[in-house]
């Protein structure tokens, strides 16, 4: 792998880190909505950083979880809940983020952060058995 590639998915993955963090803090402090969306933002990353081992970039929130999806889940090299747990944030996300009323209470934005901490660590053992301890 590239240096270049290496430095963006190291970068990727320290953005993702930084955003899951806000989202503990957030959830600690009882803004549910902002949580899950810091969430959902997370796992984004992680996910931009395995597309990225691809060549596969995504324009859209919608084609991030498409293309994560065809080309992770679907191959069966990331199980179908973690194409779920993608799907499930960006969508509470977006309720959380756009609607008025939304139903983002402290049980939603906890399972969120859950679903994200797991997302990452998944992410991280892929790269470590894809790319090796380069990526550490």
């Amino acid at each position: 792998m590239d240096k270049k590639t290496l430095s963006l998915l190291k970068g990727y993955l320290e953005k993702a880190d930084q955003k899951l963090h806000a989202a503990e803090v957030l959830l600690k402090d009882g803004s549910y909505e902002d949580a899950v969306s810091r969430a959902y933002y997370a796992t984004f990353h992680a996910a931009q950083a395995v597309l990225l081992t691809e060549g596969l970039t995504a324009d859209t929130h919608h084609g991030l979880v498409n293309l994560f999806g065809l080309h992770f889940v679907r191959t069966g090299r990331f199980d179908k809940r973690f194409g779920k747990f993608l799907a499930n944030l960006k969508d509470d996300r977006e309720s959380g983020d756009y609607e008025i009323y939304s139903a983002i209470d402290e049980e939603t934005a906890r399972l969120a952060v859950e679903e994200s901490r797991e997302f990452l660590g998944e992410v991280r053992r892929h790269l470590q058995k894809t790319i090796g301890k380069e990526i550490e």
